[in-house]
């Protein structure tokens, strides 16, 4: 049975229906189509990429071009999911008119149909021109991995009384602004609920627990590929990490005792031609 396009009103719905939004992260063509085959709801192009694809230590370093090179990959792996690219350092930072711009080119030049920001109140007005510019935008609040330097590193946020009310706060000042939806990372679960109480718009968790309208994660991190941080929220599906090591290793062998590749992978021609060339 052919899944069904998940589009911008299926958040709002699966929100007054109490359907679970799964969303996960994808960077290249293969892994896209394998995670839109699964049925999942909406891909989002992290920029989290540049730890696990570029091999960064932070995101910072991620640029538009890189963003969109991956974006438009992954696009066109997608058919039913809602697609969306998530906006790096420094692309909606200088002005208003620079954060419009880059917005389009995920939708123009690589097939997104929504872009994500992060943090809140600084980046409103340009969240109200991006969507002015019929262009979706998902936020993102709590833990920012664009302002790590800030603060001071990847902490859980709203742990006090006057975080978690700036948190509440900057959650219904972005749903007024026109957010289609809301990524909570590393946030007290009980604090994710209640904003999830809150706002009509659905909220998408990571690192906050189970009462959120859906759950994002990086697939890297599901698959068990990536070994340089282990975030506590994560749960792992499968290793596939040591999957791929032993398949690896298993391949040096053959080669090397020359039991790959057998008949069966080799081509023939016709014994005649083969003997005038000699």
């Amino acid at each position: 049975m052919e899944n069904k396009r998940f589009t911008i009103d299926s958040f709002t719905k699966s929100k007054k229906e109490g359907h679970k939004i799964s969303m996960l992260t994808a960077y290249d063509y293969t892994m896209a189509k394998l995670v839109d085959d699964a049925g999942t709801d909406s891909i989002l192009v992290g920029d989290s990429l540049g730890m696990v694809m570029l091999g960064y230590d932070t995101t910072l370093q991620v640029t538009m071009d890189d963003m969109i090179h991956h974006t438009r990959a992954v696009s066109r792996g997608v058919k039913n999911a809602f697609l969306i690219g998530d906006m790096p350092f420094l692309s909606y930072h200088t002005s208003t008119h620079e954060a419009v711009k880059n917005a389009g080119r995920f939708v123009q030049e690589a097939g997104a149909q929504a872009v994500k920001l992060e943090r809140g109140s600084e980046v409103i007005e340009k969240i109200r021109a991006i969507i002015k510019a019929q262009i979706p935008v998902l936020g993102h609040i709590g833990l920012t991995p664009q302002s790590v330097n800030v603060m001071g590193g990847f902490k859980v946020q709203g742990r006090s009384q006057d975080q978690a009310a700036f948190l509440l706060e900057e959650a219904l000042r972005l749903q007024d602004a026109g957010v289609f939806g809301l990524v909570l990372e590393c946030v007290p679960e009980q604090l994710s609920k209640l904003i999830s109480a809150k706002l009509s718009i659905p909220t998408i968790g990571i690192g906050a627990g189970r009462y959120c309208d859906g759950q994002v994660l990086v697939i890297q991190d599901l698959l068990g590929m990536y070994k340089d941080m282990s975030p506590k929220f994560v749960k792992k599906y499968a290793e596939m990490g040591d999957g791929i090591v032993q398949a690896v290793r298993s391949y040096k062998e053959d080669v090397e005792k020359s039991r790959f590749p057998e008949e069966k992978h080799a081509f023939v021609m016709e014994d005649q031609i083969l003997e005038k060339l000699y």
